[in-house]
């Protein structure tokens, strides 16, 4: 018995992916804006440069969060996008 994908849309190219491969954003009413964990709002990205970029210039994470996002956030995903890049090239 095969189980469906949860599918969730990033927020920059809007493309329809299985949430696994794409990096989770959350606004934890708790701890502000947190990367993969947390619970409450959250706003889902494509692993990719293009996306990232999309989404600081557009403010697209800001808009699906409902609430400010800070530059801190966006060099932690920069740091998780170059893990996810170098993992795949060492595959």
């Amino acid at each position: 018995m095969s189980q469906n994908p949860i599918l969730r849309r990033c927020v920059a190219c809007k493309k329809v992916l299985d949430r696994k491969t794409l990096l989770r954003v959350t606004r934890d009413f708790q701890n502000g804006v947190v990367l993969s964990g947390g619970m409450g709002r959250s706003a889902y990205l494509c692993p990719n440069e293009s996306c990232l970029e999309e989404a600081w210039k557009r403010k697209r994470l800001q808009k699906a969060l409902r609430c400010a996002v800070h530059l801190s956030v966006f060099n932690m995903l920069q740091k998780q996008l170059n893990t996810c890049i170098d993992a795949d090239t060492e595959a």
